[in-house]
């Protein structure tokens, strides 16, 4: 069965999803968490897209990516995970694919969403029960919008975090509860963004 071509429209914002393959951790420590971020830094100043939001799990990752030119979204994916892997099967003297499949990319095709996509990705250590407080998860972008704590791989602002208010410190106030009140919703959300 071939495989379905991604949908790319320069302009878009888009939730891109990956895991481990057979679900197993990618990040064993800090310094590979920090290695992930270098790859995407060094990358993101190398084309035309900007994360807006981001979470990197233990087996998986979340990015909120607006891509002025989205053509340059797959190679910027594909270099980006291939780095990691081959660096990953060097320190672990691992064979095989490092990555499930490939990764989801999903158009977000409502600018009304994007709030809650950030939030749900910024979630996913609460849900996943590694911390209990947020600001405590050091790879995701949260801190950034709720704490004001620079961030290397964050250059443009989700556009709706800036409508929250008119100053920062109302901003960030709004931000936090609204990233930090759960919703009902939250079981169904999950499933649908399970990666198969």
């Amino acid at each position: 069965m071939p495989r379905r071509a991604r949908v790319l429209i320069d302009g878009g914002y888009y939730h891109i999803l990956t895991r481990g393959n057979d679900r197993r951790k990618l990040f064993r420590y800090k310094s590979d968490y920090r290695y992930f971020i270098n790859i995407l830094k060094k990358y993101l100043a190398k084309s035309n897209l900007n994360i807006l939001n981001y979470c990197i799990m233990p087996n998986h990752i979340h990015l909120l990516i607006r891509a002025e030119i989205a053509q340059e979204l797959p190679k910027f994916m594909q270099g980006v995970l291939q780095v990691y892997a081959d660096c990953f099967r060097k320190k672990y003297n691992s064979t095989g694919f490092v990555f499930q499949n490939r990764y989801k990319s999903l158009l977000i095709e409502k600018d009304s969403y994007l709030f809650e996509y950030g939030r749900y990705i910024e979630r996913n250590p609460l849900r996943a029960g590694i911390v209990q407080n947020l600001s405590d998860y050091e790879f995701s972008s949260y801190a950034f919008y709720a704490e004001g704590i620079k961030d290397k791989l964050i250059t443009v602002m989700n556009p709706l975090y800036l409508e929250l208010a008119q100053n920062e410190i109302e901003r960030r106030q709004l931000y936090k509860k609204h990233v930090l009140t759960e919703r009902p919703y939250e079981v169904i959300v999950d499933q649908a963004l399970r990666i198969s």
